[in-house]
């Protein structure tokens, strides 16, 4: 098998205000939209969030969602500042391996900041 590149698919209930929260405050560049999904440039791979997910109010257990989104930066301190700048809540936690920043997408949908 050659991989001409790699992404995941994010389905969402709330779609546009989804597709708001990662290009406005995540800032992911659009690479492609069409009706029903956008694709996302996401560190040398994509993201494309699509409609007809299912939402939840709080933080969807393992069960709900079993993936976490990833993101690795340079700067944790500066991203979690720049994300609670934006209203974002995001909680830290340090851990022997490293530190990351948890925030969770207006569906529930768990992202964790890494610092690379």
């Amino acid at each position: 098998m050659q991989i001409k590149e790699t992404g995941f698919i994010l389905f969402l209930e709330n779609y546009e205000e989804n597709v708001q929260f990662y290009t406005d405050t995540l800032e992911l560049v659009v690479r492609e939209r069409k009706e029903g999904l956008v694709k996302l440039d996401f560190g040398g791979s994509y993201l494309m969030v699509e409609n007809n997910g299912i939402s939840n109010k709080t933080e969807k257990n393992r069960s709900q969602n079993p993936t976490v989104i990833r993101i690795e930066v340079d700067d944790i301190e500066g991203t979690v500042r720049l994300l609670r700048d934006k209203d974002v809540q995001v909680e830290v936690h340090k851990f022997n391996w490293g530190t990351i920043g948890v925030l969770i997408d207006p569906e529930g949908n768990r992202i964790e900041i890494k610092e690379y």
